[in-house]
């Protein structure tokens, strides 16, 4: 049993910034387009500072890339990921995004596959634009976590923490708002982390690397906070697929640099 020893009530935001009619802007999609908009405008600064040769409408096809990328990705992530039994069942319903079902880590895979098309078609380094990208990308990634606090959405475990939050779909217990927890270290502190790193003498590639690692590490740890998904459970008795699945991106991160250091070895 938890003893309540305090609990802060939710804000009660309203999803929706503006509702004209059936049409409705809301929060979630406005943190979406205002991550892409600073990732765009720093991207942009970076290639400047760089002396870098891609040019404006180099940068806004590489973005309508990662956007289509991204989208899928993370629609199709979540119902591979966190629910196939259901959308098996329900095909038609992997295109209802309005429903909601997002994932990161699906929208993360999108998001290589399109920067994979691009370099290709534009003969481009992948790894100088992934490098570029993942230096900006942890403002989208809090900004969305905050758009999920709004939304009232993957909250945490239940707790009786004096911050702990009673969320309106949450139950009669008060839970931790781990959707702050990840605004803090997925957004804030993964940014400054990445931009502190960005200038360094890397090899092409180790900054995409990091970023795994320190995303991966990151949500691991706020894994055991947050509310796992009601269809999936737990792994193993004690494991989420979030965890699962960022254990992969660390490990796909130590062997991106290692790779990637030794190429610069060989050259």
């Amino acid at each position: 049993m938890f003893e309540i020893k305090s609990m802060i009530p939710f804000p009660n935001i309203s999803p929706e910034i503006i509702n004209i009619g059936p049409f409705a802007v809301r929060w979630y999609g406005m943190m979406y387009l205002l991550g892409f908009l600073a990732s765009y405008l720093l991207i942009k600064a970076q290639i400047k500072k760089k002396g870098l040769a891609f040019g404006a409408e180099f940068v806004e096809s590489l973005f309508s890339y990662l956007i289509l990328g991204l989208i899928l990705g993370a629609r199709l992530g979540y119902v591979v990921f966190y629910n196939p039994t259901y959308y098996v069942s329900h095909p038609i319903e992997i295109f209802a995004v309005w429903q909601g079902g997002m994932s990161f880590h699906g929208g993360l895979i999108g998001v290589i596959v399109a920067g994979l098309l691009f370099s290709r078609k534009t003969f481009s380094d992948f790894w100088i634009l992934s490098d570029l990208i993942v230096a900006t990308a942890p403002i989208g990634i809090g900004l969305g976590r905050l758009g999920n606090f709004i939304n009232a959405e993957l909250y945490g475990r239940i707790t009786d923490v004096p911050w702990a939050v009673l969320f309106p779909s949450g139950g009669p217990l008060p839970r931790h708002p781990s959707q702050l927890y990840e605004l803090f270290l997925e957004g804030i502190l993964l940014f400054v982390i990445m931009w502190f790193l960005k200038n360094k003498n890397f090899s092409n590639g180790v900054i995409s690397g990091l970023f795994l690692i320190f995303y991966g590490v990151f949500r691991f740890i706020v894994e055991f906070f947050r509310e796992p998904d009601a269809q999936v459970g737990f792994i193993l008795g004690f494991l989420t697929m979030g965890q699962v699945l960022c254990a992969v991106m660390i490990a796909a991160g130590l062997v991106i640099i290692r790779l990637r250091m030794q190429k610069n070895i060989r050259n």
